[in-house]
């Protein structure tokens, strides 16, 4: 959609937001009341990890990747995608994973999702996101899109060596992957269990056994009939690519190139090269 033809009160809304979401002492406290849970979940005093980022950089595979991966639930805080929450983490030395993506991959899919979002509001949102966790860099793990979806296991063992901590790492197996895209259909449900096991207060059995799927191919054919018939608030396919989103996409590739949003976009390109660098 062409920034022109999007309300002023969205953008406005959108700009503010983008703010206030950098200072945990104020965004935080606002998102506890807004986000009672169980997802997104906001860091708090049980919280054993911190999993977020920017929107469309992977934060629900990645959740769901590592909660599958463990014997017993882990308490994350998740998919507030503000800054705030991974500076608090690091104030409370809390071990923290900033997901991030290639600016051209994050933003189209974000303006897919979310067609009321003008493109250059999303440029600066990105470029901001990141550039106020530059400080704090050092004390975090960095998940790249690529690597968190394609393996997973590395970036918990990174996890593991830089925070001291025991997490399981996840085998990027076909079945191990089948499980993780069928969860993440059945997340548009907002099935509280589901939801719950994101943030670590639903364990893998009681998962399953909630579901009544006793074996994983059957946890499959279950969460395939539960998608296709439960109630919904976005679309089944809303958390994984789809040919019409990348169709989507494809049309936006004009307005990406455009001369208007020349020095947005050369700036969001080197906020994530400094942020992947640790520059």
């Amino acid at each position: 959609m062409d920034a022109r033809s999007i309300p002023l009160v969205r953008r406005i809304r959108h700009r503010l937001r983008t703010r206030a979401t950098e200072y945990p002492a104020m965004y935080l406290p606002f998102a506890r009341r807004k986000y009672p849970g169980p997802s997104p979940k906001v860091i708090g005093s049980r919280t054993e990890l911190v999993i977020d980022g920017y929107t469309r950089c992977a934060s629900t595979f990645a959740v769901y990747a590592l909660q599958l991966a463990q014997p017993a639930p882990v308490r994350l805080a998740h998919h507030l995608h503000a800054p705030a929450q991974l500076i608090e983490a690091t104030r409370m030395r809390v071990p923290a994973l900033a997901l991030i993506r290639e600016p051209k991959g994050a933003i189209l899919s974000q303006l897919i999702r979310e067609p009321w979002v003008a493109l250059p509001d999303a440029l600066v949102a990105y470029s901001r996101f990141y550039t106020c966790l530059l400080p704090y860099r050092h004390a975090l793990v960095v998940g790249e899109f690529e690597q968190v979806t394609n393996d997973f296991g590395q970036v918990v063992r990174r996890l593991n060596s830089r925070f001291g901590t025991s997490f399981a790492e996840f085998e990027s197996t076909e079945a191990n992957l089948r499980e993780c895209q069928d969860l993440i259909k059945l997340r548009g449900t907002l099935s509280r269990t589901v939801l719950g096991f994101e943030s670590g207060e639903v364990t893998r059995d009681e998962l399953r056994q909630q579901l009544e799927v006793p074996t994983r191919d059957q946890l499959r054919r279950e969460l395939h009939t539960l998608a296709s018939s439960g109630k919904r608030s976005e679309p089944k396919d809303a958390w994984i690519p789809s040919q019409d989103r990348d169709r989507a996409k494809a049309a936006l590739h004009e307005q990406w190139a455009g001369r208007s949003v020349a020095g947005l976009r050369d700036r969001a390109e080197a906020v994530y090269h400094a942020f992947i660098d640790g520059a």
